[in-house]
């Protein structure tokens, strides 16, 4: 059948109508997230721009020092950090309280340069030894890991045998840096910084006894100019078909 010229030019407007509709539509959402949640998030907000036409813009960092850009006035739409920086913002007002979700968490593990003899972290007591024989022991100072990290030794009491040969770092790249290049023994992470590393490899996950999972949450800017859009990611990343790429990254909900 033979379509006429004014029918297809409706359709042809038609469709630019909707065309256009979807472009204006489309946000662009400034996220700071923190380094736990990095390889989730390069792996799931690809897969969101497809399916919502949205586009993700993401700064990754520590969790603290965004908490800190927050509070100075940094302009964001959705932040992902740790659930007690997410709820101290809330009772600040600069984020919306019902926009808090849990995404995912992650155990503390040690790094090694890859090929390295890996620590025996069968029992608490031979990871306490691991720990005294290691050379060098890198971690990032301000991060949730290295926050962690110094309160296990502490507990285990060994952070003054330690002392000399820890490695206190700004950020998770300087603890991949070092143990790359084989200037710490050990770099200590949460298991989802870790697997993404050339040139290194998981040495080995904390004891359960003295293992502390790093949560990631998010929650969505009091003042935020996408916050609808916003919200629909943070739908996205706590939906059930997110769970194979968070399982993928060595997370679990």
């Amino acid at each position: 059948m033979k379509i006429s010229r004014p029918v297809c030019l409706i359709a042809f407007l038609l469709l630019f109508i909707l065309a256009s509709s979807a472009t204006a539509d489309a946000a662009e959402i400034h996220v700071l997230c923190s380094n736990g949640l990095k390889a989730v998030m390069e792996d799931l907000a690809p897969q969101f721009e497809r399916a919502t036409g949205h586009k993700v813009v993401v700064k990754f960092g520590l969790a603290a020092g965004f908490k800190q850009q927050i509070e100075k006035g940094e302009a964001f739409d959705l932040a992902v950090l740790t659930p007690p920086l997410i709820d101290d913002l809330i009772k600040q007002g600069k984020m919306a309280a019902d926009s808090r979700a849990v995404i995912a968490r992650t155990g503390l593990g040690i790094m090694i340069r890859a090929g390295s003899r890996k620590p025996d972290v069968t029992t608490t007591d031979a990871f306490t030894r691991s720990l005294v024989g290691a050379k060098a022991i890198a971690f990032a100072k301000e991060g949730a890991s290295g926050v962690a990290f110094v309160a296990t030794i502490d507990r285990l009491k060994i952070a003054d045998t330690l002392k000399a040969r820890l490695k206190p770092t700004a950020t998770g790249e300087e603890v991949n840096a070092l143990v790359v290049r084989g200037e710490a023994e050990y770099g200590i992470l949460p298991l989802s910084e870790i697997l993404g590393v050339k040139g290194a490899e998981l040495g080995g996950m904390f004891p359960a006894d003295v293992q502390t999972y790093i949560t990631m949450a998010a929650g969505v800017g009091a003042t935020a100019k996408q916050g609808a859009a916003a919200r629909e990611l943070i739908k996205f990343l706590t939906a059930p078909a997110a769970l194979p790429a968070i399982k993928a990254k060595g997370m679990e909900r």
